[in-house]
């Protein structure tokens, strides 16, 4: 099976090769034989009912600096390709909705990965709402008063942007803090959103895992161990990444969360476990596929891509 694939993401001659996963799932499919174009997502047009992107076909190499080769531009009818990868990273702000819209145009006659109606509709620190047995005690609220009261009531919190990502803007407010009353301040100030508080799990201190599914099954995981003085373990912002098994507590997060997954369309998903805990469901642009391949073997770009050519085939 040849298939001609998009990926709408970050500019690729500039992503790290051997840390990004968008690289790593692209220089797969080169190896499978299919045919790689990619475009920015500010290249992505709607016009006279056709879907459209002003994309290059791209040639791929494992060498840092010279790893893309680009063909000219062109005007790629979106209907008329296989696969479109939905993988710009975050913020998840109204461009990054807009462009679900635009893709739900397509999609399913042109397979997007992953689904981007349901991307649009579960972001990764709302999905997790759904399964309240799974996760710490969670707050979301705007009101200053209210989250008090959250504070009050569990004394260590971390309290971060509802639609943050990468470690950005996280914060721990233990019992002696005094911060809340400004770090509200700041965040209100900034946007119109709630904010999202959640009990501390002192088990972060051992690592924030990242268990990475496929097609709502999970493949194997990864250990980010936060830097010295650090709250955040993502290795945005200095997390260790460390080899890591799964836990019979991990697997029952899998198998509660995975036939919802893999129902909706997500076939590639990085979920965040601290302790015996679920924090986030991460749909947009999951990473750590060449964390787990380099520590477990696991060719996570290689499975994702067979239940790609599965999806196509039937």
């Amino acid at each position: 099976m040849t298939l001609r694939v998009a990926f709408q993401m970050d500019p690729i001659e500039l992503v790290d090769i051997a840390a990004d996963s968008s690289f790593r799932i692209a220089l797969e499919a080169e190896r499978r034989g299919h045919k790689v174009h990619v475009y920015t997502p500010d290249k992505l047009i709607f016009r006279e009912g056709r879907v459209l992107a002003r994309a290059r076909a791209v040639t791929l190499h494992a060498v840092q600096g010279a790893h893309v080769r680009f063909g000219d531009e062109e005007t790629l009818d979106l209907a008329d390709v296989d696969v479109v990868w939905l993988r710009q990273d975050p913020p998840f702000d109204m461009s990054y909705i807009t462009t679900t819209h635009l893709l739900d145009m397509i999609h399913p006659r042109t397979l997007v990965v992953n689904d981007p109606f349901w991307v649009r509709n579960y972001p990764e620190k709302l999905l997790v709402l759904q399964f309240p047995d799974l996760t710490p005690p969670t707050m979301i609220a705007r009101d200053l008063a209210t989250i008090r009261t959250f504070k009050a009531e569990h004394g260590d919190v971390i309290l971060k942007p509802l639609y943050g990502n990468g470690g950005a803007g996280v914060f721990r407010l233990d019992p002696n803090d005094r911060n809340l009353a400004s770090l509200h301040e700041l965040f209100t100030g900034i946007n119109r959103e709630p904010l999202i508080v959640q009990k501390y799990l002192p088990a972060v201190s051992a690592g924030d895992k990242r268990i990475i599914l496929v097609d709502g099954v999970p493949i194997g995981a990864i250990n980010r161990v936060p830097a010295e003085g650090e709250t955040r373990s993502n290795m945005h912002v200095g997390g260790r990444p460390e080899k890591i098994g799964l836990t019979r507590r991990d697997r029952e997060i899998c198998d509660a969360i995975g036939p919802l997954l893999r129902d909706k369309g997500q076939i590639f998903v990085g979920i965040d476990v601290i302790g015996d805990y679920l924090t986030e469901i991460n749909l947009t642009s999951p990473t750590g596929l060449q964390e787990l391949e380099r520590f477990d073997g696991t060719n996570g770009a290689a499975l994702i891509w067979e239940a790609i050519e599965a999806r196509r085939a039937s």
